[in-house]
């Protein structure tokens, strides 16, 4: 009992109750008839795809700076690094790669610019990204249309000239990742390929945190005037993180992309950032501490309750109120995870 108090103390309760509230509602899928197999199946997927873009947060919270709002101009770079692939028409694992490569460069160079202007806003990170995000994605609504592209896939029909607002990756590298080494059991099935990316991506980032860079981009965040007594410099340590920031989001966006077939341009970007930030709140984390543990579990808290609920509670009101429910649910998970006061990481 003593042990269990002790354990009681050391969890999130919040993240326990959206836990058992999970739990409940994979009892009421079992009573309303639903198939279990493909809530699974579609929950893990959608882990898979968002979990990189979750865990673009860590290295902006363990510098000092916050959640990272402005992952849209990561985003951009991301969404830049396909669009090039699919111009130069490279198609499966060869196109995705030179996707992610393309990615990696532009979001490095985006990623100094960026990290040099907070630099200079030095604890206003939270809401000068925010409105950061807003003015790089009406920027590049602009400049979607007048980048000169010219494949026939991604451009207008009419004019001949302008990115669509949604490109089908069917022919390039659609599900490339999700169909690499996948196995059905009944109606479950596994994305073996899209599983296996984020795990490598959170196994990197916590090798990274373990080198001299890393941690002293922790030690800025945790004690800046020791950091500096220690030899380190702060500039240089927030530069980084932002820096990495930026290419986890480019290289998120591209691994959600291609397990979703589509790319959308224009506003698109603009949605994916509270969905994160909620999600790396959800697991445990707080504005100042996270590590992978925090990305793993809120992403698959956030994720599944996000698949599973709509699906439930629509038989459960036998009507046809998804849309309606979908809103309440994720903007309500959003509203609650900015809003809670989290433990600090130990």
């Amino acid at each position: 009992m003593d042990r269990f108090l002790e354990w009681l103390k050391r969890v999130d309760i919040p993240t326990l109750i959206i836990f058992l509230f999970l739990v409940a509602l994979f009892v009421l899928a079992a009573f309303t008839k639903v198939s279990i197999p493909s809530l699974l199946s579609d929950s893990i997927r959608r882990i898979g795809m968002n979990g990189v873009l979750v865990l673009a947060m860590v290295p902006t919270i363990r510098v000092g700076t916050g959640p990272n709002f402005g992952l849209p101009v990561g985003i951009i770079g991301g969404l830049l690094g396909a669009l090039i692939s699919m111009q130069l028409g490279l198609a499966g694992f060869t196109g995705f790669w030179v996707a992610i490569l393309f990615a990696i460069l532009i979001c490095f160079g985006i990623g100094l610019g960026y990290g040099w202007l907070l630099e200079k806003v030095r604890g206003q990170e939270m809401m000068v990204g925010t409105y950061m995000g807003y003015s790089v994605v009406a920027f590049m609504s602009i400049m979607w249309l007048m980048l000169p592209f010219k494949n026939p896939d991604m451009i207008w029909a009419i004019g001949g000239k302008g990115l669509r607002y949604t490109l089908a990756l069917d022919k390039y590298f659609a599900h490339i990742l999700n169909n690499f080494l996948k196995f059905k059991i009944g109606g479950f099935e596994f994305p073996t390929g899209l599983l296996l990316f984020f795990a490598g991506a959170c196994f990197l980032v916590h090798l990274f945190f373990r080198t001299r860079t890393g941690l002293a981009i922790d030690l800025v965040g945790q004690n800046e005037r020791y950091a500096i007594s220690s030899g380190v410099n702060p500039n240089k340590a927030r530069l980084v993180a932002v820096v990495l920031s930026n290419v986890l989001a480019g290289v998120g966006i591209i691994v959600y992309a291609q397990s979703y077939g589509f790319l959308q341009l224009y506003q698109a970007p603009l949605f994916m950032t509270f969905p994160a930030v909620a999600s790396i709140l959800i697991g445990g984390a707080s504005i100042k501490r996270a590590n992978i543990r925090n990305v793993i579990v809120g992403t698959a808290i956030f994720q599944t309750l996000l698949t599973i609920a709509l699906p439930v509670l629509s038989q459960v009101t036998r009507g046809d109120i998804t849309e309606v429910m979908r809103l309440i649910v994720s903007n309500g998970m959003i509203l609650y995870a900015l809003t809670r006061t989290p433990k600090e990481a130990r």
